[in-house]
Protein backbone atom coordinates (compact mmCIF):
# COMPACT_ATOMS: atom_id res chain seq x y z
CA UNK A 1 0.00 0.00 0.00
CA UNK A 2 0.99 3.77 -0.23
CA UNK A 3 2.33 5.96 2.29
CA UNK A 4 -0.54 7.96 4.02
CA UNK A 5 -0.14 11.17 5.47
CA UNK A 6 3.44 11.48 4.63
CA UNK A 7 5.08 14.30 2.54
CA UNK A 8 6.27 12.79 -0.40
CA UNK A 9 10.46 11.46 -0.33
CA UNK A 10 12.71 13.94 -2.26
CA UNK A 11 15.93 11.93 -2.93
CA UNK A 12 14.99 8.38 -3.81
CA UNK A 13 17.66 5.66 -3.78
CA UNK A 14 16.82 2.96 -6.38
CA UNK A 15 18.51 0.13 -6.20
CA UNK A 16 19.38 -2.80 -8.78
CA UNK A 17 22.59 -4.29 -9.59
CA UNK A 18 21.71 -7.05 -11.81
CA UNK A 19 21.24 -8.31 -14.63
CA UNK A 20 21.99 -6.16 -17.33
CA UNK A 21 18.62 -6.77 -18.72
CA UNK A 22 16.69 -5.91 -15.99
CA UNK A 23 18.51 -2.93 -14.92
CA UNK A 24 17.95 -1.91 -18.41
CA UNK A 25 14.33 -1.59 -17.90
CA UNK A 26 14.38 0.54 -14.47
CA UNK A 27 15.24 3.83 -16.78
CA UNK A 28 11.39 3.25 -18.34
CA UNK A 29 10.11 3.54 -15.27
CA UNK A 30 12.45 6.38 -13.85
CA UNK A 31 11.25 8.68 -16.91
CA UNK A 32 7.44 7.98 -16.03
CA UNK A 33 8.55 8.89 -12.31
CA UNK A 34 10.57 12.29 -13.59
CA UNK A 35 7.94 13.53 -16.00
CA UNK A 36 5.47 13.41 -13.03
CA UNK A 37 7.57 14.88 -10.28
CA UNK A 38 10.45 16.32 -11.71
CA UNK A 39 11.84 17.63 -8.69
CA UNK A 40 12.69 14.54 -6.73
CA UNK A 41 16.08 13.79 -6.87
CA UNK A 42 17.35 9.91 -7.89
CA UNK A 43 20.49 8.17 -6.80
CA UNK A 44 20.59 4.85 -8.72
CA UNK A 45 22.77 2.41 -6.84
CA UNK A 46 24.30 -0.25 -9.12
CA UNK A 47 27.43 -1.08 -10.97
CA UNK A 48 29.47 1.93 -13.06
CA UNK A 49 28.72 -0.43 -16.53
CA UNK A 50 25.36 0.45 -16.42
CA UNK A 51 25.39 3.92 -16.61
CA UNK A 52 24.94 4.55 -20.20
CA UNK A 53 21.38 2.91 -20.05
CA UNK A 54 20.43 6.07 -17.72
CA UNK A 55 21.99 8.89 -20.06
CA UNK A 56 19.57 11.74 -20.43
CA UNK A 57 17.52 11.13 -17.43
CA UNK A 58 19.38 13.24 -14.58
CA UNK A 59 20.36 11.16 -12.00
CA UNK A 60 23.30 10.56 -9.52
CA UNK A 61 24.46 7.32 -9.25
CA UNK A 62 26.07 5.46 -5.91
CA UNK A 63 28.51 2.83 -7.55
CA UNK A 64 27.88 -0.54 -6.06
CA UNK A 65 31.35 -2.20 -5.22
CA UNK A 66 30.44 -5.85 -3.51
CA UNK A 67 34.01 -7.23 -4.13
CA UNK A 68 35.77 -4.77 -2.62
CA UNK A 69 34.47 -1.69 0.02
CA UNK A 70 30.97 -3.06 0.34
CA UNK A 71 31.95 -6.72 0.75
CA UNK A 72 29.96 -8.37 3.43
CA UNK A 73 27.45 -6.90 6.21
CA UNK A 74 30.41 -3.85 7.05
CA UNK A 75 30.82 -3.34 3.56
CA UNK A 76 26.64 -2.87 3.53
CA UNK A 77 26.61 -0.83 6.69
CA UNK A 78 29.68 1.83 5.03
CA UNK A 79 27.06 1.79 1.71
CA UNK A 80 24.38 2.42 3.89
CA UNK A 81 26.09 5.01 5.75
CA UNK A 82 27.37 6.56 2.01
CA UNK A 83 23.30 7.00 1.13
CA UNK A 84 22.42 8.52 4.30
CA UNK A 85 25.51 11.48 3.45
CA UNK A 86 23.55 12.12 0.36
CA UNK A 87 21.02 13.21 2.03
CA UNK A 88 18.65 9.82 0.83
CA UNK A 89 15.35 10.09 2.44
CA UNK A 90 13.73 6.66 0.58
CA UNK A 91 14.12 3.71 -0.47
CA UNK A 92 13.28 1.90 -3.94
CA UNK A 93 14.39 -1.67 -3.75
CA UNK A 94 13.47 -2.67 -7.78
CA UNK A 95 16.08 -5.50 -7.36
CA UNK A 96 14.46 -7.63 -4.30
CA UNK A 97 17.56 -9.78 -3.12
CA UNK A 98 19.78 -10.24 0.17
CA UNK A 99 22.10 -7.19 -0.31
CA UNK A 100 19.16 -4.98 -1.28
CA UNK A 101 17.37 -6.09 1.32
CA UNK A 102 19.86 -5.16 4.34
CA UNK A 103 20.37 -1.55 2.58
CA UNK A 104 16.64 -1.07 2.92
CA UNK A 105 16.54 -2.55 6.45
CA UNK A 106 19.78 -0.67 7.93
CA UNK A 107 17.91 2.34 6.00
CA UNK A 108 14.71 1.94 7.41
CA UNK A 109 16.36 1.90 10.89
CA UNK A 110 17.11 5.45 10.61
CA UNK A 111 13.47 6.42 9.54
CA UNK A 112 13.47 6.17 6.05
CA UNK A 113 10.60 4.60 3.94
CA UNK A 114 11.30 2.16 2.03
CA UNK A 115 9.66 -0.42 -0.52
CA UNK A 116 10.35 -3.29 -2.10
CA UNK A 117 9.41 -5.22 -5.40
CA UNK A 118 6.69 -8.41 -6.00
CA UNK A 119 8.44 -10.20 -8.45
CA UNK A 120 4.75 -12.21 -8.88
CA UNK A 121 7.11 -15.33 -8.32
CA UNK A 122 3.95 -17.64 -7.86
CA UNK A 123 2.06 -16.76 -10.32
CA UNK A 124 4.88 -16.76 -13.22
CA UNK A 125 5.41 -20.32 -11.45
CA UNK A 126 2.18 -21.45 -12.14
CA UNK A 127 2.25 -20.31 -15.46
CA UNK A 128 5.40 -23.10 -16.54
CA UNK A 129 5.02 -25.66 -18.66
CA UNK A 130 1.20 -24.52 -19.83
CA UNK A 131 1.46 -22.18 -22.91
CA UNK A 132 -2.08 -21.28 -23.30
CA UNK A 133 -2.13 -18.33 -25.82
CA UNK A 134 -5.53 -16.72 -24.21
CA UNK A 135 -4.19 -16.21 -21.07
CA UNK A 136 -3.59 -12.75 -20.22
CA UNK A 137 0.20 -11.63 -20.15
CA UNK A 138 1.81 -11.15 -16.42
CA UNK A 139 2.46 -7.36 -15.14
CA UNK A 140 5.39 -6.48 -17.36
CA UNK A 141 8.70 -5.68 -15.07
CA UNK A 142 8.69 -2.32 -15.77
CA UNK A 143 5.13 -1.87 -14.19
CA UNK A 144 6.43 -3.83 -10.97
CA UNK A 145 9.09 -1.31 -11.00
CA UNK A 146 6.71 1.22 -11.20
CA UNK A 147 4.16 -0.10 -8.41
CA UNK A 148 7.62 0.01 -5.82
CA UNK A 149 7.50 3.77 -6.88
CA UNK A 150 3.70 4.30 -5.76
CA UNK A 151 4.08 2.33 -2.51
CA UNK A 152 6.41 5.56 -1.50
CA UNK A 153 3.53 7.60 -2.30
CA UNK A 154 4.11 8.62 -5.95
CA UNK A 155 1.06 8.81 -8.19
CA UNK A 156 1.61 8.38 -11.79
CA UNK A 157 1.07 6.63 -15.22
CA UNK A 158 3.04 3.75 -16.32
CA UNK A 159 5.65 5.07 -18.67
CA UNK A 160 4.86 5.21 -22.51
CA UNK A 161 7.03 3.50 -24.82
CA UNK A 162 10.62 5.50 -25.29
CA UNK A 163 11.15 8.13 -28.18
CA UNK A 164 13.34 7.60 -30.52
CA UNK A 165 16.60 9.78 -29.51
CA UNK A 166 19.15 11.38 -32.05
CA UNK A 167 22.44 9.92 -31.20
CA UNK A 168 25.72 9.71 -32.56
CA UNK A 169 26.59 6.26 -34.85
CA UNK A 170 29.96 4.99 -33.83
CA UNK A 171 30.18 3.60 -37.30
CA UNK A 172 29.85 6.45 -39.52
CA UNK A 173 27.50 7.63 -42.29
CA UNK A 174 24.65 5.44 -42.46
CA UNK A 175 23.72 4.08 -45.84
CA UNK A 176 21.10 1.52 -46.59
CA UNK A 177 19.50 -0.66 -43.92
CA UNK A 178 21.49 -1.29 -41.28
CA UNK A 179 20.31 -4.90 -38.63
CA UNK A 180 21.68 -5.74 -35.09
CA UNK A 181 21.61 -9.66 -34.27
CA UNK A 182 22.32 -10.63 -30.54
CA UNK A 183 22.28 -14.70 -30.46
CA UNK A 184 23.79 -15.66 -27.55
CA UNK A 185 22.42 -15.23 -24.00
CA UNK A 186 23.89 -16.54 -20.64
CA UNK A 187 21.38 -19.43 -20.54
CA UNK A 188 21.62 -22.16 -23.37
CA UNK A 189 17.53 -22.20 -23.42
CA UNK A 190 17.74 -18.42 -24.34
CA UNK A 191 20.69 -18.81 -26.83
CA UNK A 192 19.59 -19.12 -31.22
CA UNK A 193 21.59 -22.79 -31.93
CA UNK A 194 25.37 -21.85 -33.37
CA UNK A 195 24.47 -23.63 -37.17
CA UNK A 196 20.66 -21.55 -37.09
CA UNK A 197 22.54 -18.36 -36.04
CA UNK A 198 24.78 -18.59 -39.35
CA UNK A 199 22.64 -19.73 -41.66
CA UNK A 200 20.30 -16.46 -40.19
CA UNK A 201 23.15 -14.64 -40.44
CA UNK A 202 23.96 -15.32 -43.95
CA UNK A 203 19.93 -14.77 -44.94
CA UNK A 204 20.30 -11.14 -43.11
CA UNK A 205 23.44 -10.41 -45.29
CA UNK A 206 22.22 -11.18 -48.61
CA UNK A 207 19.05 -9.13 -47.79
CA UNK A 208 20.46 -6.05 -45.89
CA UNK A 209 23.69 -4.09 -46.62
CA UNK A 210 25.13 -4.15 -43.06
CA UNK A 211 24.96 -6.78 -40.11
CA UNK A 212 26.43 -6.32 -36.78
CA UNK A 213 26.52 -9.05 -34.01
CA UNK A 214 26.66 -8.21 -30.89
CA UNK A 215 28.42 -11.09 -28.50
CA UNK A 216 30.47 -11.24 -25.43
CA UNK A 217 34.32 -12.34 -25.71
CA UNK A 218 35.36 -15.90 -25.94
CA UNK A 219 33.33 -18.44 -28.17
CA UNK A 220 30.81 -15.68 -28.75
CA UNK A 221 33.28 -13.33 -30.11
CA UNK A 222 34.77 -16.57 -32.06
CA UNK A 223 31.57 -16.72 -33.85
CA UNK A 224 30.86 -13.85 -34.74
CA UNK A 225 34.71 -13.13 -36.17
CA UNK A 226 34.03 -15.84 -38.27
CA UNK A 227 30.62 -14.13 -39.54
CA UNK A 228 32.54 -11.23 -40.53
CA UNK A 229 35.66 -13.50 -42.40
CA UNK A 230 32.69 -15.42 -44.44
CA UNK A 231 30.48 -12.06 -44.99
CA UNK A 232 31.81 -9.10 -46.22
CA UNK A 233 28.68 -6.90 -45.19
CA UNK A 234 29.07 -8.58 -41.90
CA UNK A 235 30.56 -6.35 -38.28
CA UNK A 236 31.93 -8.56 -35.56
CA UNK A 237 31.12 -5.62 -32.69
CA UNK A 238 33.01 -7.13 -29.46
CA UNK A 239 35.86 -5.43 -28.85
CA UNK A 240 34.78 -2.60 -31.32
CA UNK A 241 32.82 -0.13 -29.35
CA UNK A 242 32.73 0.28 -25.96
CA UNK A 243 29.14 -0.14 -23.99
CA UNK A 244 27.25 3.08 -24.36
CA UNK A 245 29.09 2.84 -28.04
CA UNK A 246 26.83 -0.21 -28.53
CA UNK A 247 23.94 1.15 -27.20
CA UNK A 248 25.37 4.45 -29.43
CA UNK A 249 24.81 2.04 -32.49
CA UNK A 250 21.75 0.32 -31.73
CA UNK A 251 19.89 3.73 -31.56
CA UNK A 252 20.61 4.14 -35.54
CA UNK A 253 19.72 0.21 -36.53
CA UNK A 254 16.80 -0.18 -38.32
CA UNK A 255 15.87 -3.76 -36.85
CA UNK A 256 17.75 -5.84 -34.18
CA UNK A 257 16.96 -9.51 -33.58
CA UNK A 258 17.95 -10.83 -30.17
CA UNK A 259 16.68 -13.17 -28.02
CA UNK A 260 15.43 -12.60 -24.26
CA UNK A 261 18.40 -11.22 -23.74
CA UNK A 262 19.86 -7.61 -22.91
CA UNK A 263 20.03 -6.57 -26.48
CA UNK A 264 16.21 -6.44 -26.73
CA UNK A 265 15.96 -4.25 -23.40
CA UNK A 266 18.74 -1.99 -24.84
CA UNK A 267 16.70 -1.46 -27.79
CA UNK A 268 13.76 -0.56 -26.10
CA UNK A 269 15.51 2.01 -24.50
CA UNK A 270 16.76 3.82 -27.88
CA UNK A 271 12.95 2.67 -29.80
CA UNK A 272 14.60 0.73 -32.40
CA UNK A 273 12.39 -2.09 -33.77
CA UNK A 274 12.96 -5.92 -32.57
CA UNK A 275 12.24 -9.00 -33.08
CA UNK A 276 12.75 -11.55 -30.34
CA UNK A 277 13.14 -15.40 -30.05
CA UNK A 278 11.77 -17.08 -27.58
CA UNK A 279 12.64 -20.32 -26.41
CA UNK A 280 12.41 -21.98 -22.65
CA UNK A 281 11.00 -18.57 -21.66
CA UNK A 282 8.05 -16.77 -22.37
CA UNK A 283 7.32 -13.16 -23.89
CA UNK A 284 3.90 -13.46 -21.49
CA UNK A 285 6.33 -13.73 -17.98
CA UNK A 286 6.79 -9.56 -17.94
CA UNK A 287 10.30 -9.31 -19.53
CA UNK A 288 9.89 -7.95 -23.08
CA UNK A 289 11.34 -5.49 -23.88
CA UNK A 290 9.15 -2.32 -22.92
CA UNK A 291 7.25 -1.09 -26.11
CA UNK A 292 8.38 -4.19 -28.28
CA UNK A 293 4.97 -5.05 -29.85
CA UNK A 294 4.21 -8.60 -29.50
CA UNK A 295 4.57 -8.99 -33.31
CA UNK A 296 8.02 -8.66 -33.31
CA UNK A 297 8.13 -11.90 -31.36
CA UNK A 298 9.18 -15.51 -33.13
CA UNK A 299 8.69 -18.17 -30.95
CA UNK A 300 7.46 -22.28 -31.01
CA UNK A 301 4.08 -23.60 -29.68
CA UNK A 302 5.54 -26.29 -27.61
CA UNK A 303 3.54 -27.84 -24.51
CA UNK A 304 6.51 -27.95 -22.35
CA UNK A 305 7.02 -24.10 -23.14
CA UNK A 306 7.84 -22.02 -21.00
CA UNK A 307 9.95 -24.57 -18.74
CA UNK A 308 11.48 -21.56 -16.80
CA UNK A 309 10.70 -18.02 -15.74
CA UNK A 310 14.48 -16.74 -16.45
CA UNK A 311 15.65 -19.58 -18.62
CA UNK A 312 18.17 -21.08 -16.09
CA UNK A 313 16.84 -24.43 -16.23
CA UNK A 314 18.15 -27.45 -18.32
CA UNK A 315 16.03 -28.70 -21.15
CA UNK A 316 14.13 -32.34 -20.12
CA UNK A 317 14.93 -33.60 -23.90
CA UNK A 318 18.17 -32.66 -23.30
CA UNK A 319 18.20 -31.12 -27.09
CA UNK A 320 16.43 -27.47 -26.41
CA UNK A 321 14.07 -28.20 -29.15
CA UNK A 322 12.27 -25.00 -28.27
CA UNK A 323 14.62 -22.66 -29.62
CA UNK A 324 15.16 -25.20 -32.95
CA UNK A 325 13.13 -22.09 -34.77
CA UNK A 326 13.83 -21.87 -38.50
CA UNK A 327 16.02 -19.15 -39.99
CA UNK A 328 13.60 -18.33 -42.41
CA UNK A 329 10.41 -17.55 -40.15
CA UNK A 330 12.85 -14.97 -38.56
CA UNK A 331 13.89 -13.35 -41.61
CA UNK A 332 10.21 -13.04 -42.48
CA UNK A 333 9.20 -11.45 -39.21
CA UNK A 334 12.09 -9.06 -39.69
CA UNK A 335 10.73 -7.93 -43.60
CA UNK A 336 7.50 -7.46 -41.60
CA UNK A 337 9.08 -5.12 -38.99
CA UNK A 338 10.72 -3.31 -41.72
CA UNK A 339 7.68 -3.26 -43.51
CA UNK A 340 5.59 -1.50 -40.92
CA UNK A 341 8.02 0.72 -39.76
CA UNK A 342 8.28 2.15 -43.98
CA UNK A 343 4.83 2.50 -43.95
CA UNK A 344 4.79 4.50 -40.14
CA UNK A 345 7.72 6.79 -41.54
CA UNK A 346 5.56 7.35 -44.98
CA UNK A 347 2.32 8.39 -43.07
CA UNK A 348 0.47 5.54 -43.68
Amino acid sequence: MALRNRKLPRHILVIRNSAMGDVAMVPHALRALREAYPDVRVTVLTRPLFKPFFAGLDVDFLEADYAGRHKGLRGLLRLAGEARRRGIDAVADVHGVLRSRIVGLLLRLHGMPAARIDKGRIEKWFRLGCTNPAASPLKHTVVRYCDVLRRLGFVFDDPQPAAKPVRPNPFGEKKGVWIGFAPFSAQAGKTYPEDLAAELVAGLSARYDRVFIHSGGGGEAAFAERMEREHPNVTALWGRVRFAGELDLIANLDCVVSMDSLAMHMASLVATPVVSVWGATHPALGFLGYGCPPEGVVQLDLPCRPCSVYGQRRCKFGDYRCMRIPPQAVLDRVEECLSIRRAEEAGC
